[in-house]
């Protein structure tokens, strides 16, 4: 199928071609991502989802898989994937819907590795925590795609405290509170789609990203960047979601196909984050971008004025029942 543009009107036309037939047992669905080519993590795993349900289901189920910018940008394609014109992703969600989505991004809840894989993994309290909001959403849910800590990649300079984030501008995903969490650590978050990302960098729009691994950094701003602050302000992970609509119209064989199939991927993606995010440590630093670790100090002083600030912010709108639970299971500063 021909690269589709991003407008809205060429990802309804190519929505409306490849939207699902379901009858006589056969099925075509379509997946997608906002973010991510063909080679990101993100598009070989959708790649390996589409493979294996295939192989799964004898050929009887297609995925056509299409990347980054190819049906539209970040809140166009997730309006689209809750209508039912999507019917899978493996995607960040969007808080447009139900503000309770913010629980996935709720700063400084996790502090390591091990903590991290516990409490997102399959029974682990935050995902008992999101599964009823993605139902309520019409959406049916997979599981996780960790990718690792976020942090803050800047150019010409850098800041590991609030006092030196004074006036540094860094675009942040439009999600609350992402742009919240980073105000509050000292920087003037400018809330940017990923597909303006790179021309806010070139043209100074912005002086830097925000809230992602360094892999995105490095390999699609790398020439434009010369710092990354492992803040580790948010532990950042899509999500491998479905229309729930477009589940329900499947048999429970097919389901289970599915479901196999998401398990494979999502187990994949727990074994190999932290050495993918190593990797890519290492080729930051191998192609020039300096690495920046804060010290003990630094780091308590933003994990206290987030929490201080953004948290009561996101109570005001999951609900005290659900912050409740967060402060009872978050992590302990060291």
């Amino acid at each position: 199928m021909k690269h589709l543009r991003t407008s809205l009107f060429a990802s309804a036309a190519a929505l409306a071609l490849a939207a699902p037939a379901f009858a006589a047992g056969e099925h075509r669905l379509v997946l997608t991502s906002e973010a991510g080519d063909r080679e990101s993590p993100v598009g070989k795993a959708m790649q390996a989802w589409a493979s294996e349900i295939g192989e799964l289901s004898e050929g009887r189920i297609q995925v056509d898989v299409f990347f980054q910018g190819e049906l539209g940008g970040q809140q166009e394609l997730f309006d689209q994937f809750v209508r039912g014109n999507v019917d899978m992703m493996i995607t960040w969600p969007q808080t447009s819907y139900d503000q309770r989505m913010a629980v996935n991004f709720i700063p400084y809840t996790v502090m390591g590795w091990e903590d991290a894989i516990e409490s997102y993994g399959k029974d682990g309290w935050l995902t008992q925590l999101v599964q009823p909001i993605y139902a309520d959403m019409g959406l049916h849910y997979f599981g996780p795609f960790p990718e690792g800590f976020g942090g803050i990649a800047t150019k010409g300079e850098y800041a590991t405290s609030f006092e030196d984030a004074q006036g540094m501008k860094v675009r942040s995903q439009p999600i609350f509170p992402l742009p919240q969490t980073v105000q509050a650590m000292g920087f003037q978050a400018v809330p940017i789609d990923w597909s303006e990302v790179y021309t806010s960098i070139q043209t100074g729009v912005v002086d830097g990203d925000s809230s992602n691994v360094i892999y995105w950094d490095v390999e699609y701003f790398g020439d434009q960047l010369d710092y990354f602050v492992q803040s580790s302000h948010n532990f950042s992970t899509f999500y491998l979601l479905m229309n729930a609509d477009s589940f329900a119209a499947l048999d429970a064989e097919d389901q289970a196909i599915l479901t196999e199939a998401a398990e494979g991927v999502i187990d994949t993606q727990f074994s190999a984050a932290k050495a993918e995010d190593d990797k890519w440590i290492a080729e930051a630093q191998k192609r020039g971008m300096e690495y920046i670790v804060p010290s003990a100090e630094d780091k308590m002083a933003w994990i206290e004025r987030v929490r201080a600030e953004v948290w009561p912010q996101i109570e005001e709108v999951v609900g005290k029942d659900i912050m409740d639970q967060v402060r009872a299971n978050a992590s302990t500063p060291k």
